[in-house]
C-alpha cells in the first residue's frame, strides 16, 4: 500500500505542513488497494451510503463526537458562532457559521478571493497544465462542464482554482467575486472521495461526481463559472435563497456541504484574471496552498 503523505504550503505560517487525514487508514484501504476501488464504486461512491452515514451523523447521540473531533485537530472554538454545547448534532457543528470578522474580504477592487477555507491549486490556463496531483493527469474541461458546448467555448483556455475543503475546515463556501448569478445547473451522481489519496489515482473523480454549476456575471472579470463538488458522505450541497435580482457580493456567503470533505472549482474566462504568485508557484510544484476564505486569491485584468 502507498504511504505517500499529503503535504501543502500554509500561507500564514510561511512553511510546508502535513496533513492530518481524517479517515486515513479508510481512504487509503479505499483508494490504494484494487479490491478497495472495486469497493468504493460499488457502495462507498453511491448516494445511498452518504446518506446512511448523513443520517448517524445528524442523530442527537453524534454529538459525543464534536469535543474530542476539536480537540484532535486543534480547531479554535472562539471562532464558532455557536458554543460547543449548542450544537444539535456532529452534523449540525460540522455545518457551523463563524463569528462576524472572523473571515474578512479582501476590500481591493481588482481582487477575486477565495471561495473557502482549504487547500487550493490554481491554473492560469486551463490545457497547459502538465500535472494535476501526478505526472499524466489533466483537466478534462467537456466533462467537468457537463459537455455544455457554450460554457466549455467560454472557458477554454481560461483560468481555474480548486479549493479543496478537508473535514476539518469551516465548511461555507463564499462568492470569489461579486455580479449577478444565474439558475444552478447540476450534473453527477456519484461520490467519490475528492481528498488526494483518491484523486491521485483517478482525477476524473471530480467530474463524476454529483455537482452543481454556477454562472456569475461580473463587471469587470467577465463570467465566472462556480462549481460545488459533492463527495463521499457529502450528498447534500446547500444554497442560500439569492435576492430577486440575482445580484451578490464578493465575499458574500453562497452556502455549504454537510458532513465530509469536498471541493469547489472557480473558472474564468481566458485573460480575464490573473491569479496570485504563490498559488502559481505551489501548484506547479504539486503541491496545494492553504488559505481561508475571502483572502486575495488574484486580481482582475483590466481591459
Amino acid at each position: 500500500m502507498s504511504v505517500s503523505l499529503i503535504r501543502y504550503y500554509d500561507r500564514y505560517r510561511q512553511q510546508y505542513c502535513l496533513e492530518e487525514v481524517y479517515g486515513e487508514r479508510a481512504l487509503r484501504l479505499a483508494y490504494e488497494t484494487p479490491v478497495g476501488r472495486a469497493f468504493s464504486m460499488l457502495v462507498f461512491a453511491r448516494p445511498f451510503f452518504s446518506k446512511v452515514f448523513g443520517w448517524q451523523m445528524k442523530r442527537p447521540g453524534s454529538r459525543k463526537k464534536i469535543e474530542p473531533f476539536v480537540i484532535q485537530y486543534g480547531l479554535d472554538p472562539d471562532e464558532f458562532l455557536l458554543s460547543l454545547d449548542d450544537y444539535d448534532s456532529f452534523n449540525d457543528f460540522f455545518c457551523r457559521e463563524l463569528k462576524d470578522g472572523k473571515r474578512p474580504v479582501d476590500e481591493d477592487s481588482d481582487s477575486i478571493v477565495f471561495p473557502a477555507d482549504g487547500r487550493h491549486m490554481g491554473w492560469q490556463e486551463i490545457g497547459s497544465e502538465e500535472q494535476v496531483f501526478v505526472k499524466g493527469q489533466k483537466w478534462d474541461l467537456s466533462e467537468l462542464l457537463g459537455r455544455d458546448e457554450a460554457l466549455i467555448e467560454r472557458f477554454s483556455g481560461g483560468s481555474m482554482v480548486l479549493s479543496r475543503l478537508c473535514p476539518v475546515d469551516y465548511h461555507h463556501f463564499h462568492y470569489p467575486v461579486g455580479g449577478c448569478v444565474s439558475d444552478p445547473r447540476w450534473c453527477g451522481k456519484l461520490l467519490f472521495s475528492v481528498s488526494p489519496i483518491a484523486l491521485r489515482h483517478n482525477l476524473s473523480y471530480m467530474w463524476r461526481n454529483k455537482r452543481c454549476l454556477n454562472l456569475i456575471e461580473t463587471e469587470s472579470a467577465g463570467h465566472c463559472c462556480f462549481i460545488e463538488v459533492g463527495a463521499t458522505n457529502v450528498g447534500t450541497i446547500k444554497h442560500r435563497s439569492l435576492p430577486s435580482d440575482g445580484s451578490v457580493k464578493k465575499g458574500e456567503p453562497k452556502g455549504w456541504f454537510e458532513f465530509g470533505g469536498s471541493s469547489v472549482l472557480t473558472l474564468f474566462e481566458k485573460g480575464r484574471v490573473g491569479l496570485s504568485e504563490d498559488l502559481l508557484k505551489y501548484t506547479s510544484e504539486g503541491t496545494e496552498l492553504y488559505a481561508k476564505v475571502g483572502d486575495r486569491m488574484g486580481r482582475i485584468n483590466f481591459h
